[in-house]
């Protein structure tokens, strides 16, 4: 993992301990030595943990300038998953531990997700991009490592709704020929994921250098892209993933696609016609139907 001084939420507490009590520099030093494990505790357990009252933990994160613990939490998490490696992750979901129940823990993780995603996100901001992906003429999307998978599934939904719509790999070079020689003005969605690839946060500059108008849909507040981005949808998770938050995502791409498509009217139905009658001359899809 990275180094955790570096992080500024233990920076924080780092630099308050001699001010606080006693009881709270046990707290600030129970969770700069125990990140991973503070991150998913309770109120509760953080107390027993540190022989400690609830009350005190919940009057050190208000000295520490959170609105509330699960405030705190969300500024740790995001910290932690930024900079958490491979084997870090291992440890953290137990893939070694042996007798778990992989499938019911990762469902109701992921149900947990949805969950967080239903009571955080963004809606006005959700539905701005909706606007924007509505009306722009030219749509570039783009991503790259796991985020390209967004970006692809992003880009290939919105093929079916609207016409101008390019899917750009971010980690290939010539990504920057393709948005450098794009019309002007051009709306460019960007979709970054931790870890962060630093080839999008090149992308980023480049993409503003040109004028466009870049959108950033990512997966927390402190993602090196948002700087670069003239709108910015963070679409939250409650847990740190092994790999990757997945269905949060996902939900959000549904839901900005099917909006799209709500605002297409009539044109719409013309033009997914003209698909399917392109699928059906060159046979591009099974067809129970006679040959």
């Amino acid at each position: 993992m990275n180094d955790l001084a570096s992080h500024p939420v233990i920076s924080d507490i780092a630099l308050k301990l001699d001010s606080l009590t006693p009881k709270a520099q046990t707290l600030g030093n129970y969770i700069i030595q125990n990140p991973s494990k503070a991150v998913f505790m309770t109120t509760k357990e953080l107390a027993e943990a540190c022989e400690t009252s609830e009350a005190t933990v919940v009057r050190f994160v208000s000295t520490l300038g959170y609105k509330g613990y699960s405030d705190f939490q969300d500024a740790l998490k995001d910290f932690l998953n930024t900079g958490m490696s491979l084997p870090d992750r291992v440890d953290i979901k137990g893939i070694k531990e042996h007798g778990l129940d992989r499938l019911q823990r990762g469902i109701l993780e992921e149900l947990a997700n949805l969950k967080h995603l239903y009571e955080h996100i963004d809606v006005e901001v959700m539905n701005q991009f909706v606007d924007h992906l509505d009306k722009s003429p030219a749509v570039y999307v783009t991503g790259s490592r796991l985020s390209y998978t967004f970006a692809y599934y992003l880009g290939w939904s919105l093929t079916k709704v609207r016409k101008g719509i390019h899917i750009v790999k971010g980690s290939d070079s010539t990504a920057m020929d393709m948005l450098t020689n794009a019309p002007a003005q051009s709306l460019v969605v960007l979709t970054a994921t931790t870890r962060y690839p630093n080839e999008l946060i090149k992308l980023s500059k480049m993409i503003r250098r040109c004028g466009h108008t870049l959108l950033a849909l990512t997966d927390s507040n402190i993602s090196p892209v948002i700087p670069f981005a003239h709108l910015s949808l963070v679409v939250p998770a409650k847990s740190i993933p092994f790999i990757g938050n997945v269905s949060g995502m996902l939900a959000v791409i549904q839901y900005i696609v099917q909006e799209v498509a709500s605002k297409r009217g009539d044109d719409l139905r013309e033009y997914q016609e003209q698909l399917e009658q392109v699928y059906l001359e060159n046979d591009i899809l099974f067809n129970l139907g006679p040959k």
